[in-house]
């Protein structure tokens, strides 16, 4: 697929249909390189396992602010 390389400030740009972005599951983010002379985006991942090691933590360690977190629905949080 040609896209056209556009001014955005100082910089310039691509646009990428939503499409691709879709099929390539990106997010908010992307890590750009460059190999063998070519530029390479990847989707990033957000942070897995972050909420099972903080679950698995011992209770003993768990502050009742730690226990409030760990209990919040932070999904359908504002």
């Amino acid at each position: 697929m040609k896209v056209d390389i556009v001014a955005i400030g100082n910089s310039r740009g691509v646009r990428l249909p939503k499409a691709l972005l879709e099929q390539c599951r990106f997010g908010d983010a992307a890590e750009l390189t460059v190999e063998d002379g070519r530029l390479v985006l990847t989707p990033v991942a957000p942070r897995a396992g972050w909420r099972g090691a903080f679950a698995a933590a011992e209770a003993a360690d768990l502050d009742d602010e730690d226990r409030d977190w760990l209990d919040a629905d932070l999904e359908s949080a504002p």
